[in-house]
C-alpha cells in the first residue's frame, strides 16, 4: 500500500514540476511580449523596469530549482524502480510559501509588462505576510502571553475537543481496562 502512495506522490510531483516549468516559460515569454507590444521603452538597459525584471528571475528560478530538487522522484537506473518519491509538493508550510512567492513573481512580471513599473508594488505582499506570520505565531504569544493555537493545545483536557478514539481510550483508562496502558508524564 505504501508503494502505491509513493507512486502517486511521485506522479503528482512530476506533474507539478512540469506545470511549474511551463508556467515559468509562459510568464517569461508573456512578460517580454507585453513589454515589446505595450511598453516598448521598458526593455532599455537604462530603465529600472528591465533591471527589476531581471532581478525577479532570481527568486523565481532559485525556488523552482529547489522545489524541483526536493520533489523529483529518485529511481534505480538499472531496474527503473522507485527509490524515493521525493517530498510531497502539495504539502502545506514552506513548500506552499515557495509556490506563493513564485506565483507572485510571475504576476509581477506579467503585470509590470502590461500596466507599468508600479505593479512591482505587489511584491510587497511577501514581506508583509512574513511579518504578519512572525507576529501572530511567535512575537505576539511571547509578548502578550497568549496560549498557543487550539491545534497545539492538549486535546486530552476535560471539555477539550478530543477525537472519538481519544475519548474512548480515556473512558477505558478511567474504568481500569487492561487494554489501555496509562503513560505518566515526567
Amino acid at each position: 500500500m505504501a508503494n502505491a502512495s509513493a507512486k502517486r506522490v511521485a506522479q503528482q510531483n512530476a506533474e507539478t514540476i512540469k506545470n511549474m516549468k511551463l508556467g515559468m516559460l509562459g510568464a517569461g515569454v508573456l512578460s517580454l511580449l507585453l513589454r515589446l507590444i505595450i511598453r516598448k521603452g521598458s526593455l532599455s538597459p537604462t530603465r529600472l523596469s528591465l533591471w527589476l525584471l531581471i532581478l525577479s528571475y532570481v527568486p523565481s528560478i532559485f525556488l523552482s530549482r529547489y522545489l524541483e530538487r526536493i520533489g523529483s522522484p529518485r529511481r534505480d537506473h538499472t531496474t527503473d524502480t522507485l527509490i524515493s518519491a521525493g517530498e510531497d509538493l502539495g504539502r502545506p508550510g514552506i513548500i506552499e510559501w515557495a509556490f506563493d512567492v513564485i506565483y507572485i513573481t510571475w504576476a509581477c512580471q506579467i503585470g509590470s509588462g502590461a500596466f507599468g513599473e508600479w505593479f512591482w508594488c505587489l511584491y510587497l505582499v511577501i514581506p508583509i505576510y512574513a511579518i504578519y506570520k512572525l507576529w501572530s505565531t511567535v512575537i505576539s504569544p511571547m509578548l502578550l502571553g497568549r496560549s498557543p493555537p487550539p491545534s497545539v493545545q492538549d486535546n486530552n483536557l476535560p471539555g477539550g475537543s478530543a477525537s472519538k478514539r481519544q475519548e474512548k481510550l480515556r473512558k477505558r483508562s478511567e474504568r481500569g481496562d487492561p487494554r489501555v496502558r496509562v503513560q505518566t508524564k515526567g
